[in-house]
Protein backbone atom coordinates (compact mmCIF):
# COMPACT_ATOMS: atom_id res chain seq x y z
CA UNK A 1 0.00 0.00 0.00
CA UNK A 2 1.37 3.38 -0.99
CA UNK A 3 1.95 5.86 1.83
CA UNK A 4 1.59 9.57 1.10
CA UNK A 5 3.46 10.90 4.12
CA UNK A 6 3.66 10.74 7.91
CA UNK A 7 1.36 11.87 10.74
CA UNK A 8 3.21 12.15 14.05
CA UNK A 9 1.57 12.89 17.40
CA UNK A 10 3.58 15.05 19.81
CA UNK A 11 2.32 14.77 23.37
CA UNK A 12 4.08 17.93 24.56
CA UNK A 13 2.06 20.16 22.23
CA UNK A 14 -1.00 17.86 21.98
CA UNK A 15 -0.94 18.12 18.21
CA UNK A 16 -0.30 16.16 15.02
CA UNK A 17 2.49 17.13 12.68
CA UNK A 18 1.62 16.01 9.17
CA UNK A 19 4.28 15.87 6.47
CA UNK A 20 3.31 15.07 2.89
CA UNK A 21 3.78 16.07 -0.74
CA UNK A 22 2.33 19.36 -2.08
CA UNK A 23 -0.53 17.76 -4.03
CA UNK A 24 -1.64 15.95 -0.86
CA UNK A 25 -1.26 19.16 1.19
CA UNK A 26 -3.74 20.87 -1.12
CA UNK A 27 -6.34 18.18 -0.43
CA UNK A 28 -5.42 18.09 3.27
CA UNK A 29 -6.22 21.80 3.66
CA UNK A 30 -9.50 21.36 1.80
CA UNK A 31 -10.56 18.49 4.07
CA UNK A 32 -9.20 19.90 7.33
CA UNK A 33 -10.00 23.63 7.42
CA UNK A 34 -8.55 23.91 10.94
CA UNK A 35 -5.09 23.61 9.41
CA UNK A 36 -3.73 27.09 8.78
CA UNK A 37 -4.30 27.62 5.06
CA UNK A 38 -1.72 30.42 5.02
CA UNK A 39 1.08 28.11 6.19
CA UNK A 40 3.32 26.80 3.41
CA UNK A 41 5.68 23.84 3.19
CA UNK A 42 5.47 20.08 3.65
CA UNK A 43 4.85 20.09 7.44
CA UNK A 44 1.56 21.18 8.95
CA UNK A 45 0.21 21.03 12.52
CA UNK A 46 -3.26 20.03 13.66
CA UNK A 47 -4.44 20.16 17.29
CA UNK A 48 -5.33 16.64 18.47
CA UNK A 49 -8.92 17.29 19.53
CA UNK A 50 -11.36 14.37 19.19
CA UNK A 51 -13.12 16.12 16.30
CA UNK A 52 -9.85 16.75 14.43
CA UNK A 53 -8.76 13.17 15.01
CA UNK A 54 -11.95 11.88 13.41
CA UNK A 55 -11.49 14.15 10.40
CA UNK A 56 -7.85 13.09 10.08
CA UNK A 57 -8.78 9.41 10.33
CA UNK A 58 -11.28 9.79 7.49
CA UNK A 59 -8.70 11.65 5.35
CA UNK A 60 -6.14 8.86 5.89
CA UNK A 61 -8.57 6.36 4.37
CA UNK A 62 -8.06 8.16 1.05
CA UNK A 63 -4.41 9.09 1.55
CA UNK A 64 -2.80 6.51 3.87
CA UNK A 65 0.19 7.69 5.91
CA UNK A 66 2.62 6.31 8.42
CA UNK A 67 0.94 7.15 11.76
CA UNK A 68 3.37 7.49 14.65
CA UNK A 69 3.70 6.16 17.26
CA UNK A 70 0.65 4.04 16.22
CA UNK A 71 -2.90 4.36 14.93
CA UNK A 72 -4.30 3.25 18.30
CA UNK A 73 -4.32 6.78 19.78
CA UNK A 74 -5.90 8.22 16.64
CA UNK A 75 -8.64 5.58 16.77
CA UNK A 76 -9.36 6.25 20.45
CA UNK A 77 -9.66 10.01 20.00
CA UNK A 78 -11.81 9.66 16.89
CA UNK A 79 -14.16 7.31 18.75
CA UNK A 80 -14.45 9.85 21.58
CA UNK A 81 -15.95 12.30 19.11
CA UNK A 82 -18.28 9.70 17.57
CA UNK A 83 -19.60 8.72 20.99
CA UNK A 84 -20.00 12.33 22.10
CA UNK A 85 -21.96 13.26 18.98
CA UNK A 86 -24.20 10.24 19.43
CA UNK A 87 -24.91 11.10 23.07
CA UNK A 88 -25.48 14.80 22.38
CA UNK A 89 -27.89 13.92 19.59
CA UNK A 90 -29.89 11.79 22.02
CA UNK A 91 -30.01 14.58 24.60
CA UNK A 92 -31.12 17.15 22.03
CA UNK A 93 -33.97 14.80 21.07
CA UNK A 94 -35.00 14.72 24.75
CA UNK A 95 -33.68 11.19 25.28
CA UNK A 96 -30.89 9.91 27.49
CA UNK A 97 -32.60 11.12 30.65
CA UNK A 98 -32.15 7.75 32.35
CA UNK A 99 -30.26 8.78 35.48
CA UNK A 100 -32.42 10.26 38.25
CA UNK A 101 -31.13 12.53 40.99
CA UNK A 102 -32.39 12.21 44.55
CA UNK A 103 -32.74 15.74 45.89
CA UNK A 104 -34.97 17.03 48.69
CA UNK A 105 -36.86 18.97 46.02
CA UNK A 106 -37.03 16.81 42.89
CA UNK A 107 -35.47 18.43 39.82
CA UNK A 108 -37.74 19.22 36.91
CA UNK A 109 -37.47 17.05 33.82
CA UNK A 110 -35.47 19.61 31.84
CA UNK A 111 -33.10 20.13 34.80
CA UNK A 112 -32.64 16.36 35.08
CA UNK A 113 -31.77 16.17 31.37
CA UNK A 114 -29.18 18.95 31.68
CA UNK A 115 -27.58 17.16 34.64
CA UNK A 116 -27.44 13.92 32.65
CA UNK A 117 -25.79 15.74 29.76
CA UNK A 118 -23.23 17.32 32.08
CA UNK A 119 -22.45 14.01 33.78
CA UNK A 120 -22.01 12.33 30.40
CA UNK A 121 -19.95 14.93 28.54
CA UNK A 122 -17.95 16.24 31.51
CA UNK A 123 -18.13 19.85 30.34
CA UNK A 124 -21.19 21.97 29.58
CA UNK A 125 -22.11 25.62 29.19
CA UNK A 126 -25.70 25.80 30.45
CA UNK A 127 -27.28 28.97 29.06
CA UNK A 128 -30.94 28.42 29.94
CA UNK A 129 -33.19 31.45 30.31
CA UNK A 130 -32.85 33.49 33.50
CA UNK A 131 -34.77 31.93 36.37
CA UNK A 132 -35.06 28.36 35.03
CA UNK A 133 -33.12 26.88 37.96
CA UNK A 134 -29.62 26.32 36.62
CA UNK A 135 -28.21 25.97 40.16
CA UNK A 136 -30.35 22.86 40.68
CA UNK A 137 -28.44 21.16 37.85
CA UNK A 138 -25.25 21.68 39.87
CA UNK A 139 -26.78 20.00 42.92
CA UNK A 140 -27.77 16.99 40.83
CA UNK A 141 -24.09 16.49 40.11
CA UNK A 142 -22.87 17.20 43.63
CA UNK A 143 -24.80 14.31 45.18
CA UNK A 144 -22.52 11.99 43.19
CA UNK A 145 -19.50 11.25 45.46
CA UNK A 146 -17.23 11.19 42.40
CA UNK A 147 -17.73 14.96 42.07
CA UNK A 148 -16.92 15.84 45.69
CA UNK A 149 -15.43 17.93 47.04
CA UNK A 150 -16.91 20.33 44.54
CA UNK A 151 -16.02 23.96 43.98
CA UNK A 152 -18.54 26.70 43.18
CA UNK A 153 -17.18 30.02 41.95
CA UNK A 154 -19.68 32.87 41.89
CA UNK A 155 -20.04 36.65 42.22
CA UNK A 156 -19.16 38.40 45.47
CA UNK A 157 -22.75 38.86 46.64
CA UNK A 158 -23.95 35.31 45.94
CA UNK A 159 -22.03 32.78 48.13
CA UNK A 160 -24.61 33.04 50.93
CA UNK A 161 -27.47 32.50 48.49
CA UNK A 162 -25.69 29.42 47.06
CA UNK A 163 -25.24 28.03 50.58
CA UNK A 164 -28.94 28.52 51.32
CA UNK A 165 -30.00 26.85 48.08
CA UNK A 166 -27.67 23.90 48.67
CA UNK A 167 -29.22 23.38 52.11
CA UNK A 168 -32.70 23.55 50.56
CA UNK A 169 -31.97 20.84 47.98
CA UNK A 170 -29.42 18.56 49.71
CA UNK A 171 -27.87 17.52 53.02
CA UNK A 172 -24.36 18.35 51.78
CA UNK A 173 -22.06 20.51 53.87
CA UNK A 174 -20.80 23.76 52.37
CA UNK A 175 -17.99 26.12 53.35
CA UNK A 176 -17.80 29.72 52.10
CA UNK A 177 -14.22 30.94 51.76
CA UNK A 178 -13.80 33.90 54.10
CA UNK A 179 -10.36 35.13 53.04
CA UNK A 180 -8.38 35.43 49.84
CA UNK A 181 -5.46 33.47 51.31
CA UNK A 182 -5.57 29.76 52.24
CA UNK A 183 -6.46 28.60 55.73
CA UNK A 184 -7.59 25.30 57.27
CA UNK A 185 -11.11 24.40 56.05
CA UNK A 186 -11.20 20.87 57.47
CA UNK A 187 -13.99 20.06 59.90
CA UNK A 188 -13.43 18.62 63.40
CA UNK A 189 -13.15 15.13 61.90
CA UNK A 190 -10.46 16.26 59.49
CA UNK A 191 -12.73 16.10 56.45
CA UNK A 192 -13.08 18.59 53.63
CA UNK A 193 -16.51 20.16 53.06
CA UNK A 194 -18.65 18.63 50.34
CA UNK A 195 -18.91 21.96 48.51
CA UNK A 196 -16.46 24.86 48.69
CA UNK A 197 -17.93 28.22 47.67
CA UNK A 198 -15.68 31.06 46.53
CA UNK A 199 -16.14 34.34 44.74
CA UNK A 200 -14.04 35.12 41.67
CA UNK A 201 -11.82 37.61 43.50
CA UNK A 202 -10.67 35.07 46.12
CA UNK A 203 -9.96 32.33 43.55
CA UNK A 204 -6.37 33.37 42.60
CA UNK A 205 -5.21 33.06 46.19
CA UNK A 206 -6.70 29.58 46.50
CA UNK A 207 -5.81 28.14 43.09
CA UNK A 208 -2.71 26.21 44.18
CA UNK A 209 -4.49 24.87 47.28
CA UNK A 210 -7.66 23.72 45.50
CA UNK A 211 -5.90 22.39 42.40
CA UNK A 212 -5.88 18.62 42.67
CA UNK A 213 -8.24 18.59 45.68
CA UNK A 214 -11.59 19.45 44.12
CA UNK A 215 -13.10 16.97 41.66
CA UNK A 216 -15.60 19.22 39.94
CA UNK A 217 -16.09 22.94 39.46
CA UNK A 218 -19.11 25.09 38.67
CA UNK A 219 -18.63 28.62 37.38
CA UNK A 220 -21.74 30.63 38.16
CA UNK A 221 -22.28 33.72 35.97
CA UNK A 222 -19.45 32.37 33.85
CA UNK A 223 -19.35 35.49 31.68
CA UNK A 224 -16.85 36.60 34.34
CA UNK A 225 -14.33 34.39 32.49
CA UNK A 226 -14.55 36.35 29.24
CA UNK A 227 -11.20 38.14 29.69
CA UNK A 228 -8.18 35.88 29.21
CA UNK A 229 -4.99 36.94 30.96
CA UNK A 230 -6.55 38.13 34.23
CA UNK A 231 -5.58 36.53 37.55
CA UNK A 232 -9.04 35.06 38.08
CA UNK A 233 -9.00 33.60 34.56
CA UNK A 234 -5.62 31.93 35.05
CA UNK A 235 -6.74 30.54 38.42
CA UNK A 236 -9.96 29.20 36.91
CA UNK A 237 -8.02 27.61 34.05
CA UNK A 238 -5.54 25.96 36.43
CA UNK A 239 -8.30 24.33 38.48
CA UNK A 240 -10.73 23.51 35.66
CA UNK A 241 -8.19 21.76 33.45
CA UNK A 242 -7.40 19.32 36.27
CA UNK A 243 -10.94 18.13 37.01
CA UNK A 244 -13.20 15.83 35.00
CA UNK A 245 -16.44 17.76 35.47
CA UNK A 246 -16.87 21.45 34.61
CA UNK A 247 -20.14 23.37 34.39
CA UNK A 248 -20.68 26.99 33.36
CA UNK A 249 -23.94 28.72 34.27
CA UNK A 250 -25.12 31.92 32.61
CA UNK A 251 -28.15 33.09 30.70
CA UNK A 252 -25.85 35.71 29.18
CA UNK A 253 -22.49 34.00 28.51
CA UNK A 254 -21.55 36.80 26.10
CA UNK A 255 -21.57 40.29 27.60
CA UNK A 256 -20.05 42.12 24.68
CA UNK A 257 -18.77 40.77 21.37
CA UNK A 258 -19.05 37.13 20.40
CA UNK A 259 -15.32 36.43 20.20
CA UNK A 260 -15.27 36.35 24.01
CA UNK A 261 -17.14 33.03 23.98
CA UNK A 262 -13.89 31.19 23.18
CA UNK A 263 -12.35 32.33 26.47
CA UNK A 264 -15.38 31.05 28.39
CA UNK A 265 -15.48 27.71 26.59
CA UNK A 266 -11.72 27.22 26.92
CA UNK A 267 -12.32 26.86 30.67
CA UNK A 268 -15.50 24.78 30.55
CA UNK A 269 -15.05 22.65 27.42
CA UNK A 270 -11.33 22.75 26.55
CA UNK A 271 -10.49 21.99 22.89
CA UNK A 272 -14.15 21.82 21.85
CA UNK A 273 -13.81 24.98 19.76
CA UNK A 274 -10.22 24.35 18.72
CA UNK A 275 -7.40 26.65 19.77
CA UNK A 276 -7.73 30.43 19.60
CA UNK A 277 -5.95 30.68 16.24
CA UNK A 278 -8.34 28.16 14.67
CA UNK A 279 -11.43 29.68 16.25
CA UNK A 280 -10.62 33.29 15.36
CA UNK A 281 -9.63 32.32 11.80
CA UNK A 282 -12.72 30.24 11.05
CA UNK A 283 -15.44 32.05 13.01
CA UNK A 284 -14.44 35.67 13.57
CA UNK A 285 -13.98 38.94 11.76
CA UNK A 286 -11.58 41.47 13.23
CA UNK A 287 -13.35 44.82 13.27
CA UNK A 288 -11.75 47.78 14.92
CA UNK A 289 -10.00 46.16 17.87
CA UNK A 290 -12.59 43.44 18.53
CA UNK A 291 -13.07 39.87 17.37
CA UNK A 292 -16.68 39.56 16.25
CA UNK A 293 -18.34 36.27 15.29
CA UNK A 294 -19.18 36.68 11.62
CA UNK A 295 -22.25 34.41 11.67
CA UNK A 296 -23.68 34.21 15.22
CA UNK A 297 -26.65 32.08 14.16
CA UNK A 298 -24.45 29.42 12.54
CA UNK A 299 -22.15 29.32 15.55
CA UNK A 300 -25.12 28.97 17.91
CA UNK A 301 -26.31 25.91 16.00
CA UNK A 302 -22.85 24.31 15.99
CA UNK A 303 -22.38 24.98 19.73
CA UNK A 304 -25.60 23.08 20.43
CA UNK A 305 -25.03 20.22 18.03
CA UNK A 306 -21.53 19.57 19.39
CA UNK A 307 -22.72 19.64 23.00
CA UNK A 308 -20.67 22.70 23.97
CA UNK A 309 -23.76 24.65 25.02
CA UNK A 310 -27.26 23.74 26.13
CA UNK A 311 -29.79 26.53 25.90
CA UNK A 312 -33.56 26.21 26.55
CA UNK A 313 -36.07 29.03 26.53
CA UNK A 314 -39.01 29.22 28.89
CA UNK A 315 -41.31 28.33 26.04
CA UNK A 316 -39.35 25.18 25.23
CA UNK A 317 -39.61 23.87 28.80
CA UNK A 318 -43.21 25.07 29.34
CA UNK A 319 -42.22 27.52 32.07
CA UNK A 320 -43.40 30.69 30.37
CA UNK A 321 -43.95 33.81 32.45
CA UNK A 322 -45.90 36.97 31.74
CA UNK A 323 -43.81 38.92 29.24
CA UNK A 324 -41.41 41.83 29.60
CA UNK A 325 -42.70 45.22 28.50
CA UNK A 326 -39.76 47.46 27.54
CA UNK A 327 -40.55 51.17 27.48
CA UNK A 328 -37.91 53.61 26.16
CA UNK A 329 -38.75 56.97 27.74
CA UNK A 330 -37.01 60.21 26.74
CA UNK A 331 -36.72 62.54 29.72
CA UNK A 332 -35.28 65.96 30.48
CA UNK A 333 -31.66 66.57 31.35
CA UNK A 334 -29.88 69.53 32.92
CA UNK A 335 -27.59 71.19 30.31
CA UNK A 336 -25.47 72.69 33.10
CA UNK A 337 -24.07 69.22 33.85
CA UNK A 338 -22.50 69.09 30.39
CA UNK A 339 -21.06 72.63 30.39
CA UNK A 340 -18.44 71.77 33.05
CA UNK A 341 -17.26 68.92 30.84
CA UNK A 342 -17.10 70.72 27.50
CA UNK A 343 -13.48 71.88 27.22
CA UNK A 344 -11.88 68.69 28.46
CA UNK A 345 -14.29 66.45 26.54
CA UNK A 346 -13.50 68.16 23.24
CA UNK A 347 -9.76 67.61 23.69
CA UNK A 348 -10.27 63.96 24.64
CA UNK A 349 -12.57 63.40 21.64
CA UNK A 350 -9.98 64.93 19.30
CA UNK A 351 -7.26 62.67 20.67
CA UNK A 352 -9.46 59.57 20.30
CA UNK A 353 -10.12 60.39 16.64
CA UNK A 354 -6.52 61.09 15.68
CA UNK A 355 -5.26 58.74 12.99
CA UNK A 356 -1.61 58.57 14.02
CA UNK A 357 -0.48 55.26 15.51
CA UNK A 358 2.11 57.11 17.61
CA UNK A 359 -0.66 58.07 20.04
CA UNK A 360 -2.11 54.54 20.44
CA UNK A 361 -1.47 54.32 24.22
CA UNK A 362 -2.74 57.85 24.83
CA UNK A 363 -5.81 57.18 22.68
CA UNK A 364 -6.74 54.10 24.73
CA UNK A 365 -6.42 56.06 27.97
CA UNK A 366 -8.36 58.97 26.49
CA UNK A 367 -11.14 56.64 25.30
CA UNK A 368 -11.63 55.23 28.79
CA UNK A 369 -11.61 58.67 30.39
CA UNK A 370 -13.96 60.15 27.77
CA UNK A 371 -16.41 57.26 28.14
CA UNK A 372 -16.41 57.56 31.93
CA UNK A 373 -16.87 61.33 31.95
CA UNK A 374 -19.59 61.34 29.29
CA UNK A 375 -21.64 58.61 30.94
CA UNK A 376 -21.21 60.17 34.38
CA UNK A 377 -22.24 63.63 33.11
CA UNK A 378 -25.24 62.10 31.36
CA UNK A 379 -26.28 60.29 34.54
CA UNK A 380 -25.96 63.45 36.64
CA UNK A 381 -27.78 65.59 34.06
CA UNK A 382 -30.88 63.40 34.12
CA UNK A 383 -30.65 62.17 37.75
CA UNK A 384 -33.26 64.59 39.26
CA UNK A 385 -35.74 63.71 36.51
CA UNK A 386 -35.07 59.97 36.95
CA UNK A 387 -35.79 60.29 40.69
CA UNK A 388 -39.02 62.17 39.97
CA UNK A 389 -40.07 59.47 37.52
CA UNK A 390 -39.41 56.70 40.06
CA UNK A 391 -41.30 58.56 42.80
CA UNK A 392 -44.25 58.98 40.44
CA UNK A 393 -44.31 55.21 39.75
CA UNK A 394 -44.26 54.34 43.45
CA UNK A 395 -46.79 56.93 44.64
CA UNK A 396 -49.23 56.65 41.73
CA UNK A 397 -49.16 52.89 41.21
CA UNK A 398 -48.23 51.73 44.71
CA UNK A 399 -45.56 49.42 43.36
CA UNK A 400 -41.98 49.12 44.62
CA UNK A 401 -39.30 49.84 42.02
CA UNK A 402 -35.82 48.50 41.34
CA UNK A 403 -33.65 51.35 40.03
CA UNK A 404 -30.45 50.54 38.12
CA UNK A 405 -27.47 52.89 37.88
CA UNK A 406 -23.68 53.00 37.82
CA UNK A 407 -22.07 56.17 39.21
CA UNK A 408 -21.80 57.10 42.90
CA UNK A 409 -22.50 60.80 42.22
CA UNK A 410 -25.74 59.80 40.50
CA UNK A 411 -26.75 57.58 43.45
CA UNK A 412 -26.34 60.51 45.83
CA UNK A 413 -28.79 62.63 43.84
CA UNK A 414 -31.30 59.77 43.70
CA UNK A 415 -31.01 59.10 47.43
CA UNK A 416 -31.57 62.75 48.35
CA UNK A 417 -34.69 63.03 46.22
CA UNK A 418 -36.18 59.66 47.18
CA UNK A 419 -35.86 60.23 50.90
CA UNK A 420 -38.38 62.33 52.85
CA UNK A 421 -37.90 66.06 52.46
CA UNK A 422 -39.49 69.22 53.84
CA UNK A 423 -38.20 71.40 51.04
CA UNK A 424 -38.38 69.58 47.70
CA UNK A 425 -40.82 70.15 46.12
CA UNK A 426 -43.13 69.74 49.07
CA UNK A 427 -43.34 67.48 52.10
CA UNK A 428 -42.76 64.16 50.32
CA UNK A 429 -42.87 60.68 51.74
CA UNK A 430 -39.61 58.88 52.53
CA UNK A 431 -39.41 55.91 50.17
CA UNK A 432 -36.53 54.55 52.28
CA UNK A 433 -34.26 53.70 49.30
CA UNK A 434 -31.67 50.98 49.97
CA UNK A 435 -28.38 50.32 48.19
CA UNK A 436 -27.09 47.15 46.51
CA UNK A 437 -23.94 48.32 44.72
CA UNK A 438 -20.24 47.60 44.62
CA UNK A 439 -19.60 49.61 47.78
CA UNK A 440 -21.64 47.47 50.21
CA UNK A 441 -20.38 44.37 51.97
CA UNK A 442 -22.21 41.06 51.42
CA UNK A 443 -23.89 41.49 54.80
CA UNK A 444 -25.05 45.01 53.94
CA UNK A 445 -26.37 43.81 50.60
CA UNK A 446 -28.35 41.04 52.28
CA UNK A 447 -29.80 43.57 54.74
CA UNK A 448 -30.84 45.85 51.84
CA UNK A 449 -32.48 42.92 50.09
CA UNK A 450 -34.48 41.98 53.18
CA UNK A 451 -35.59 45.61 53.69
CA UNK A 452 -36.96 45.63 50.15
CA UNK A 453 -38.60 42.20 50.40
CA UNK A 454 -40.29 43.14 53.67
CA UNK A 455 -41.82 46.29 52.15
CA UNK A 456 -39.98 48.66 54.48
CA UNK A 457 -38.15 50.02 51.45
CA UNK A 458 -40.00 51.04 48.30
CA UNK A 459 -36.95 51.60 46.07
CA UNK A 460 -33.87 49.43 45.72
CA UNK A 461 -30.86 51.01 44.00
CA UNK A 462 -28.79 48.30 42.30
CA UNK A 463 -25.57 48.76 40.38
CA UNK A 464 -25.91 47.57 36.79
CA UNK A 465 -23.28 44.87 37.34
CA UNK A 466 -23.89 44.06 41.01
CA UNK A 467 -27.15 42.11 41.05
CA UNK A 468 -26.51 39.21 38.66
CA UNK A 469 -27.83 35.93 40.05
CA UNK A 470 -29.83 37.49 42.89
CA UNK A 471 -33.13 35.73 43.57
CA UNK A 472 -36.29 36.71 45.47
CA UNK A 473 -37.11 40.19 44.15
CA UNK A 474 -39.74 38.72 41.80
CA UNK A 475 -41.90 37.98 44.85
CA UNK A 476 -42.55 41.67 45.59
CA UNK A 477 -41.69 43.68 42.47
CA UNK A 478 -42.43 43.76 38.73
CA UNK A 479 -41.13 47.21 37.72
CA UNK A 480 -37.53 48.20 37.05
CA UNK A 481 -36.08 51.48 35.83
CA UNK A 482 -32.75 51.94 34.06
CA UNK A 483 -31.60 55.36 35.22
CA UNK A 484 -28.21 54.78 33.57
CA UNK A 485 -27.23 52.50 30.69
CA UNK A 486 -24.51 49.92 30.16
CA UNK A 487 -22.79 49.36 26.83
CA UNK A 488 -23.71 45.66 26.97
CA UNK A 489 -27.26 44.36 26.45
CA UNK A 490 -26.29 41.26 28.42
CA UNK A 491 -26.08 43.42 31.55
CA UNK A 492 -29.60 44.76 30.98
CA UNK A 493 -30.93 41.25 30.42
CA UNK A 494 -29.41 40.10 33.68
CA UNK A 495 -30.97 43.10 35.44
CA UNK A 496 -34.43 42.32 34.04
CA UNK A 497 -33.88 38.71 35.06
CA UNK A 498 -33.89 39.70 38.74
CA UNK A 499 -37.65 40.23 38.32
CA UNK A 500 -38.54 38.08 35.31
CA UNK A 501 -38.10 34.61 36.83
CA UNK A 502 -40.11 31.81 38.43
CA UNK A 503 -42.50 33.21 41.03
CA UNK A 504 -43.35 36.33 39.03
CA UNK A 505 -47.11 36.64 38.48
CA UNK A 506 -47.16 40.02 36.72
CA UNK A 507 -45.74 41.22 33.40
CA UNK A 508 -42.39 42.87 34.10
CA UNK A 509 -42.13 46.48 32.94
CA UNK A 510 -38.68 47.90 32.20
CA UNK A 511 -38.37 51.65 31.72
CA UNK A 512 -35.25 52.82 29.87
CA UNK A 513 -34.93 56.53 30.72
CA UNK A 514 -32.96 58.27 27.97
CA UNK A 515 -31.53 61.78 27.76
CA UNK A 516 -31.38 63.44 24.35
CA UNK A 517 -27.85 64.71 25.11
CA UNK A 518 -24.65 63.09 26.25
CA UNK A 519 -23.94 59.40 25.83
CA UNK A 520 -27.48 58.00 25.86
CA UNK A 521 -28.27 58.40 22.13
CA UNK A 522 -25.10 56.53 21.13
CA UNK A 523 -25.25 53.87 23.85
CA UNK A 524 -28.87 53.01 23.05
CA UNK A 525 -27.92 52.66 19.39
CA UNK A 526 -24.93 50.41 20.09
CA UNK A 527 -27.00 48.18 22.38
CA UNK A 528 -28.94 47.00 19.35
CA UNK A 529 -25.69 46.09 17.64
CA UNK A 530 -24.49 43.91 20.48
CA UNK A 531 -27.88 42.28 20.92
CA UNK A 532 -27.42 40.72 17.48
CA UNK A 533 -24.21 39.09 18.68
CA UNK A 534 -25.84 37.65 21.82
CA UNK A 535 -29.19 36.57 20.44
CA UNK A 536 -27.76 35.05 17.27
CA UNK A 537 -25.67 32.66 19.30
CA UNK A 538 -28.27 31.78 21.92
CA UNK A 539 -31.37 31.80 19.69
CA UNK A 540 -30.26 31.07 16.11
CA UNK A 541 -33.79 30.99 14.71
CA UNK A 542 -34.81 34.37 16.06
CA UNK A 543 -35.64 37.03 13.48
CA UNK A 544 -34.28 40.51 14.16
CA UNK A 545 -36.62 43.38 13.48
CA UNK A 546 -33.67 45.57 12.58
CA UNK A 547 -30.42 44.18 11.20
CA UNK A 548 -27.58 46.37 12.41
CA UNK A 549 -23.94 46.27 11.42
CA UNK A 550 -21.59 45.53 14.29
CA UNK A 551 -19.51 48.57 15.19
CA UNK A 552 -16.99 47.73 17.93
CA UNK A 553 -15.55 51.27 17.93
CA UNK A 554 -18.41 52.69 19.96
CA UNK A 555 -16.22 55.20 21.80
CA UNK A 556 -15.12 56.69 18.47
CA UNK A 557 -18.75 56.97 17.48
CA UNK A 558 -19.49 58.76 20.74
CA UNK A 559 -16.52 61.11 20.20
CA UNK A 560 -17.60 61.94 16.64
CA UNK A 561 -21.15 62.76 17.76
CA UNK A 562 -19.87 64.96 20.56
CA UNK A 563 -17.66 67.01 18.26
CA UNK A 564 -20.41 67.31 15.65
CA UNK A 565 -22.94 68.44 18.28
CA UNK A 566 -20.56 71.20 19.40
CA UNK A 567 -19.62 72.33 15.89
CA UNK A 568 -16.00 71.19 16.23
CA UNK A 569 -14.40 69.90 12.99
CA UNK A 570 -13.23 66.30 13.11
CA UNK A 571 -9.43 65.88 13.15
CA UNK A 572 -7.95 65.64 9.66
CA UNK A 573 -5.93 62.54 8.76
CA UNK A 574 -2.22 62.96 9.39
CA UNK A 575 -0.26 63.78 6.20
CA UNK A 576 1.66 60.85 4.72
CA UNK A 577 5.27 60.53 5.75
CA UNK A 578 7.67 61.91 3.11
CA UNK A 579 9.13 59.31 0.80
CA UNK A 580 12.88 59.22 0.21
CA UNK A 581 13.80 59.73 -3.44
CA UNK A 582 16.20 56.98 -4.52
CA UNK A 583 17.68 59.25 -7.22
CA UNK A 584 18.68 61.81 -4.60
CA UNK A 585 20.58 59.11 -2.74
Amino acid sequence: MKLYGTATYYKAIKAWEIECEPHVVIRLKRWLPKIDSTHYGKKHRLKATPENCLDLQIFLQRYPMDVRPSEHFLEERANEHRERMSLVDRFLRGEGNDRKFDLKLPPREYQNLAANMWMTTGGLLLADDVGLGKTCVSFCGFINPELRPALVVTLSHLPYQWSQELEKFTDLKAHILKKGTPYDILDKDGKLPDVIISNYHKLPGWADTLDGIVRSVVFDECQELRHKGTQKYEAAEQIAHNVDYRLGLSATPIYNYGGEIWNVCNIITPDALGNWEEFSREWCDYRGNKYVIADPAAFGIVARETGVMLRRTRKEVSRELPGIIRVPQWIQSDPEAFKKLKGQAIELAKLILRQAQDFKGQKMQAAGEFDMKMRQATGIAKAPFVADFVRFLVEENGTPVVLYGWHRDVYEIWLEKLRGSQSYPYNVEDLNPVMYTGSESPQQKEWAKQEFLSGRSKVMLISLRAGAGMDGLQEVCHVCVFGELDWSPGVHEQCEGRLHRDGQDEPVTSYYLLADEGSDPVVSDVLGVKTQQIEGIRDPNQDFVVKLQVDPEHIKKLAEKYLNDHGVPLPKPDPPKPQIDDEVL
